[in-house]
């Protein structure tokens, strides 16, 4: 790939000082939410920012996004401008993803959401994580069932990378709870829970 030019780089570099805070080298989430308004979508509640973040490797520290990983990003997508970067929205659909891209962005959506040198996640946030990302990706009812545990039934406070990860193998590969499910199997313990949570529950109904 030949180098590109110098002012394309620079053209780039102005159009993050937009966003920039004012140390002028990151842009958090001030300016994330700036650059969504720009570009039509809702950074809060819109997953596509989260695909554009993780396309540009915006990795150096949690929730932000800094100037060399913004114009890195940019060349890289071919993108100079916002009505450049409108016209990637499409393609910034997580659905377009595939299976090996999708865990990649998964565990992205994770870390680029850590606050500080925490290496947990609150579960209300890993809820209402779980509720953007995997909209389209698993099982509605699933989905459903497993957000509905994490904020109003589990105890654990707050949910690590692993069980993260663990919990979109489970709603990938379990699809019959009592036919699938190996309760000797390396699920974490939270993941128990909720099978334990969810067959309790559907003996319940079954009973009455």
């Amino acid at each position: 790939m030949s180098k590109p030019k110098e002012n394309t780089t620079q053209k780039i570099s102005k159009m993050f000082d937009a966003y920039a805070d004012e140390d002028n080298f990151v842009a958090s989430l001030d300016g994330l939410s700036k650059l969504g308004d720009d570009i039509g979508i809702d950074a809060l509640e819109d997953v596509r920012i989260l695909v554009l973040m993780w396309k540009m490797q915006a990795k150096a520290k949690p929730a932000q996004i800094n100037r060399d990983e913004y114009v890195k990003g940019c060349i890289k997508l071919g993108v100079d401008s916002i009505e450049k970067m409108k016209k990637l929205l499409p393609s910034l659909d997580p659905g377009f993803l595939e299976h090996s891209e999708f865990v990649d962005f998964y565990e992205f959506v994770f870390q680029f959401n850590r606050e500080g040198t925490h290496r947990s996640l609150d579960r209300s946030l890993v809820a209402e994580l779980m509720r953007l990302v995997l909209k389209n990706r698993v099982d509605k009812k699933k989905l459903h069932s497993v957000v509905d545990f994490l904020e109003n039934h589990s105890n654990v406070t707050h949910i690590t990378l692993d069980q993260w990860k663990q919990f979109l193998s489970f709603m990938n590969e379990v699809h019959d709870l009592k036919r699938d499910y190996d309760e000797d199997g390396a699920w974490p313990v939270i993941i128990d829970e909720y099978v334990d949570y969810t067959l309790s529950k559907k003996g319940e109904t079954e009973n009455k």
